[in-house]
């Protein structure tokens, strides 16, 4: 059976967002403050009793279609307000993504492009093309992740500007729409073994080589934690670990691990969430979901570095084998863990594959989380904390993130809650022992078993889009990807 057939993911094809070089399309003005309307479309064969009545504004997310003289529609206005209002930051071009959804169909081009900002521009409007229909009956789509109905793009199409480098912005806009759709998948169809099969299809893509250690398996080769968490559940828990490097690498090329949690449903187990806070769950594997979408973009671009992908796949069930709270682990770096409470399980399956990870002691080691609500407390849906010790890292985050529109915020790894992981009959406790500074005790946790990794950087992201944006629809986000692809791009030509 074909992927499409078995409903297995697949990478979605994003052709129908962009039109042909040569295709006739309609124009986007872009109108800024300080712009007036009437001089930027001069000559543009609009109707001056339309462009009157049009309300054409340079108020930021303001569209406006417009007539020509013969009454036709000629071309569309977007208000992109002070030129650094985008969402949820950096430049206004990203409000481009808000066209896809709301003009009629056709081919367009943006009639005054800023060249500093093109490519992100269109980045921007393959992210608002998104639309997720597999589970629509009336889907008009067979280009989604899965069963031909996941990612559908909308029906108006972007005519790139020349000179751009379409097969960075294909392979940037691919990753994330594949990073949507695993985490939009219920957990009826989102397993560990679906986690696998797609991390399975970005290696067969790109040439990688994947390793799994699953169920029972798990124990014999040393990766207890993981085992214990996923164990309830009848879908056996995994350990997925995916190499790649260019062609032309040599072993010289710098070594970059992702180590994503990938709980593809958490009741909380034994210590069960309420209803409501089971709703989201699906959404536990949004950091698995980044790490793969960060690893598509890697090597669709052949960036010259060695990548390694860990994803610890396991869903956090209830049975009569589940792990209890009171219960002591051994991890796989020989030290063992208390269960506080089982729904603190995200860092007990990253500690096993960051210990993994740290043996090989790579250049960087990231891990990718949907780990604490401590971290959305603190600081919102779009705004997944940053931890690392590493101070140019640190920079080059804070800008490559603020000026796409990916950003994070950091947070630190501060010494002085070590201490609130003490236990009295283990060498530490999984929960700490108040209810204060949840996502910080978090990071240091795993930090103590990232410690082989010349740098460390951790991410607790939140995997979700509340509302709809202009970039992209209520629903899954592989939050930091497109930031970290833009830092190890700079990295490795540095």
């Amino acid at each position: 059976m074909s992927e499409e057939e078995t409903g297995r993911p697949r990478i979605p094809d994003t052709t129908r967002v962009f039109a042909a070089m040569d295709a006739e399309t309609r124009p986007i003005w872009l109108i800024g403050d300080g712009d007036d309307p009437a001089v930027v479309l001069t000559d543009a064969g609009i109707s001056p009793q339309w462009l009157q009545a049009a309300t054409v504004s340079p108020k930021s997310k303001r569209v406006a279609l417009l007539a020509g003289r013969d009454g036709n529609l000629a071309g569309a206005a977007l208000g992109i307000g002070d030129g650094k209002a985008g969402e949820p930051c950096g430049p206004s071009d990203l409000l481009i993504g808000l066209l896809p959804g709301v003009l009629p169909a056709g081919d367009y081009h943006v009639a005054n492009p800023n060249a500093e900002t093109a490519e992100l521009a269109a980045v921007a409007w393959g992210l608002g093309a998104y639309r997720f229909q597999r589970y629509r009956g009336n889907s008009n789509g067979a280009n989604g992740a899965n069963g031909g109905k996941g990612a559908t793009p909308a029906n108006a199409r972007l005519r790139l500007p020349e000179g751009i480098d379409r097969a960075r912005i294909d392979a940037i806009v691919e990753a994330v729409w594949f990073g949507r759709d695993l985490i939009n998948t219920p957990a009826s169809d989102m397993g560990p073994d679906d986690l696998e099969a797609a991390s399975r299809l970005l290696a067969d893509r790109h040439g990688g080589r994947l390793a799994v250690t699953s169920g029972d398996e798990l124990l014999a080769k040393n990766f207890p934690m993981i085992h214990a968490v996923g164990r309830a559940s009848d879908r056996a828990p995994r350990l997925i670990d995916l190499t790649w490097q260019p062609a032309t690498g040599g072993p010289d090329l710098r070594t970059v691990t992702l180590v994503g949690k990938g709980i593809t449903f958490d009741t909380g187990g034994l210590d069960l969430k309420p209803a409501a806070g089971m709703l989201l769950m699906k959404k536990d594997m949004g950091g698995a979901a980044s790490a793969l979408a960060l690893a598509h973009m890697i090597m669709a671009l052949q960036l010259p570095l060695r990548l390694r992908v860990l994803i610890a796949a396991a869903e956090n069930s209830v049975a009569g084998n589940a792990f209890r709270p009171g219960d002591v682990l051994t991890s796989r770096s020989g030290r063992t863990v208390e269960i506080g409470n089982t729904d603190a399980e995200g860092r007990l399956v990253l500690a096993d594959a960051l210990t993994l990870g740290g043996e090989a002691k790579p250049d960087l080691m990231i891990s990718l989380a949907t780990l604490t609500g401590a971290a959305r407390v603190a600081l919102g849906p779009d705004l997944p904390a940053f931890f690392t010790d590493d101070e140019a890292f640190a920079a080059a985050v804070a800008r490559h993130g603020a000026a796409i529109g990916d950003p994070v915020w950091r947070m630190p790894f501060w010494r002085g809650y070590e201490a609130r992981f003490d236990s009295e009959v283990a060498d530490m406790n999984n929960v700490s022992d108040g209810p204060f500074a949840g996502a910080i005790t978090a990071a240091l946790f795993l930090r103590r078993f990232a410690g082989n990794a010349r740098r460390y950087a951790h991410i607790d992201l939140y995997g979700w889009r509340p509302a709809q944006t202009p970039l992209g629809p209520k629903g899954g986000e592989p939050h930091a990807a497109r930031m970290l692809l833009n830092v190890l791009s700079e990295e490795v030509t540095t």
